[in-house]
């Protein structure tokens, strides 16, 4: 109790300073002498009410009616102070609003028992919980009003607390008079009182459940408004993206026929060749599902990289910059990825084993290998090494290596397999002789047709990347 009034002096002391001040050089109508006298009057009254609680320290019987006399004038400063000043002291939230009001209630239950005993240790618990109770919730209305969305949620907030002090106030007010004048119809207002307390505390914790709405409801349509649904269609990020999406659905796709094949049943060699298509078409399977985790591994480390800041999420209609080269050259890698992949499938579609289809179906997961490359390397001029989605894309390129490298070792056997079987050498000289003139010149032509399929492929890859001509006949990259 005596600590208490120490307090109030000293923070009236305080004020005072301040308005002092403020109020120093000015004329005597200005706002600041009003502020000053004001704070003059609160001084006179706490000291007052300091020396009158030093006389009540030795008198027990007293000792509770003076405690409550000191918390009903300290809340009705605290409620002034609140009216007369649009300041936030300290910022607070919709749940620290909630918060602070429950101890309303315990402190109102702890007065209206206190009114009921008119014990005095009773009376100093209930003035000291009520007074602090009040103090803290004051504290943060203000602060948790101020992040309303609407002025009406705000004032509806602030309106609320105000009340359920004031109501408070008049509650100790009934204990006071219950204390100082014992009557039953004084206990039986205590209960009306004391409703109107809990109605104001309901209206309280119902504000800021509004500001809660409120808050919720904003945040769901920022983030609805940030999902990826709601972009620039001729953004070069949202077009690689979407471009990395279609193909590993293509992908998918493919993937999709080849397992629903089956190998080829031979009556005559089912011990031997039955091997060799099983490991070709559970490659060419493995590629496709490879490939396909490839390309949506590659999505997710072009998202990470627009969150990361390292490629725009904006883009500009007018200048393709820098992210924008990077972004065509993933949706090309994507692409060839693709692509690759199709060609594959179709590959072990029309495969029949000979020689020819063999090497088409090699040839096919070479290329799906070498997309691979270039995508992974498309994909690593920005990306992080250490991030979680670069290291599944390295995971999902390494194992669409290891089944393209699966599918071109079960050609290989396949082919020295039915060489083995095909060839037969003739034991005669001369026949033997003609033999081998027939190899070298099949070697001869072989070689001759691999110099003009690897000039023919690199004619291929320069006219892909070759850029078009524009009608002066100048190109710009």
């Amino acid at each position: 109790l005596l600590i208490n009034a120490v307090k109030d002096v000293a923070s009236a002391l305080s004020d005072l300073i301040s308005a002092t001040k403020n109020a120093s050089g000015k004329s005597v109508q200005d706002p600041a002498m009003l502020a000053l006298k004001d704070s003059a009057k609160v001084m006179v009254t706490n000291v007052t009410s300091l020396l009158k609680t030093v006389k009540t320290v030795e008198d027990e019987a007293v000792r509770g009616t003076r405690a409550l006399e000191s918390t009903i004038e300290a809340i009705a400063q605290e409620i002034r102070a609140f009216d007369s000043s649009d300041v936030i002291t300290r910022k607070a939230t919709a749940e620290d609003l909630i918060r602070f009001a429950k101890p309303i209630t315990g402190a109102t239950a702890k007065a209206v028992a206190a009114g009921n005993s008119c014990r005095q240790e009773d009376i100093i618990s209930a003035a000291n919980m009520g007074r602090k109770a009040i103090f803290d919730l004051l504290s943060v209305t203000k602060g948790a009003a101020n992040t309303a969305e609407t002025h009406e949620i705000k004032q509806r907030a602030v309106n609320a607390g105000r009340t359920a002090s004031v109501a408070y106030k008049e509650l100790l007010e009934s204990v006071l008079q219950v204390v100082l004048k014992p009557s039953h119809e004084g206990r039986q207002n205590l209960g009306l009182v004391s409703r109107k307390v809990a109605n104001g505390v309901s209206e309280l914790v119902q504000s800021a459940e509004a500001i809660k709405d409120q808050i919720n409801a904003c945040l769901f349509f920022v983030k609805k408004a940030a999902r990826s649904d709601w972009v620039d269609p001729d953004d070069p990020t949202v077009i690689a993206e979407t471009e990395l999406l279609t193909a590993a659905n293509s992908i998918e796709a493919a993937a999709k026929k080849l397992a629903l094949l089956k190998p080829r049943q031979q009556a005559k060699k089912a011990d031997e060749d039955l091997g060799f298509e099983e490991q070709i078409l559970e490659a060419a399977k493995c590629i496709a599902s490879a490939t396909a985790a490839l390309v949506k591994s590659a999505s997710a480390a072009q998202r990470e990289l627009v969150a990361q800041g390292k490629v725009g999420s904006t883009y500009t209609k007018h200048a393709v910059d820098e992210d924008g080269q990077w972004s065509q050259g993933l949706i090309s890698a994507a692409r060839m990825v693709a692509a690759a992949t199709h060609s594959l499938c179709e590959r072990r579609l029309r495969y029949q084993v000979p020689v020819r289809s063999l090497l088409r179906l090699s040839a096919s997961a070479k290329e799906v290998a070498a997309s691979t490359a270039q995508l992974l390397m498309a994909c690593k001029v920005k990306a992080d090494p250490g991030s979680v989605a670069m290291q599944r894309l390295q995971a999902a390129s390494t194992a669409v290596k290891r089944a393209t490298e699966a599918l071109v070792k079960a050609a290989q056997q396949s082919r020295e397999e039915d060489d083995q079987s095909n060839l037969t050498v003739n034991k005669r000289m001369v026949g033997g002789i003609a033999q081998e003139i027939q190899a070298q010149a099949e070697i001869l032509r072989k070689e001759k047709e691999l110099i003009d399929a690897r000039n023919k492929l690199m004619q291929i890859r320069r006219d892909r990347y070759k850029p078009p001509e524009d009608d002066d006949s100048s190109s710009s990259f």
